[in-house]
């Protein structure tokens, strides 16, 4: 049995990474079962979840999970797709991954209200007196890192047009397909529905939101992917 360490469920979600998401969406993809584990954000080799231990192997990176899997089960996730295909799909899942997230985590991170109603909810353990201080100088280091990446120099409306750029890019792309694709999923479909159900999410109030609610395919593309592989 292969060991999925994750944050858990949050804002309405089954993980509040996107990249947990991801890592569960893969193993479910290749058919694989899995036990999650809560307790290992302090041993995760990176500093980051998602991380696998697979008897006794440890996987680190939503990406690295994705190889392993391909090589140890000899799973193909982008079976029956051209070239151009998986380059489209690969070039996708790193424009979510690499672009998408840093407007993710802004509005979670430095929005107050988002904040107040998100992440705050992961400093629960840290006592009370200590809390406010905690979450400051956590925030203080999202924010410091979003600046040194050069994203977190926009203003707060660049970065919403920015992401809106991209959600409309993969509205596009999508199109009238059931996945991004085609009519079966590829392995870039587990990144894609992780950040398009991340927006998505009514926990949090956003224009990248309230743009990724009018293209009725995302909508409908991220309902479809929950039926199937997150409910029943």
């Amino acid at each position: 049995m292969i060991t999925l360490y994750t944050f858990g469920p949050f804002f309405g979600l089954s993980d509040g990474s996107p990249f947990v998401i991801k890592a569960m969406l893969l193993m479910k993809f290749a058919g694989l079962k899995y036990s999650e584990d809560r307790g290992g954000f302090g041993k995760a080799p990176k500093g980051k979840l998602p991380y696998i231990d697979d008897d006794g192997l440890i996987v680190a990176d939503s990406t690295f999970i994705r190889f392993h899997i391909e090589k140890k089960y000899g799973f193909d996730f982008d079976d029956g797709f051209t070239p151009e295909q998986k380059a489209v799909a690969w070039a996708v899942e790193k424009m979510c991954e690499e672009h998408l997230y840093l407007a993710l985590v802004a509005t979670r991170w430095l929005d107050d209200a988002n904040f107040a109603k998100g992440p705050a909810q992961f400093f629960k353990a840290v006592p009370t007196v200590l809390r406010p201080v905690v979450q400051s100088l956590v925030r203080r280091k999202v924010k410091k890192g979003l600046k040194s990446q050069g994203f977190g120099r926009h203003t707060p409306a660049e970065q919403d047009e920015l992401a809106i750029a991209d959600i409309n890019a993969l509205a596009t792309l999508v199109g009238e397909r059931a996945f991004l694709m085609g009519e079966k999923p590829c392995g870039a479909d587990a990144a894609v529905f992780a950040f398009v159900a991340g927006f998505l999410t009514p926990a949090f109030d956003t224009p990248i939101r309230t743009a990724a609610e009018k293209h009725k395919n995302l909508t409908g593309y991220r309902d479809r992917i929950m039926r199937r592989y997150f409910e029943g």
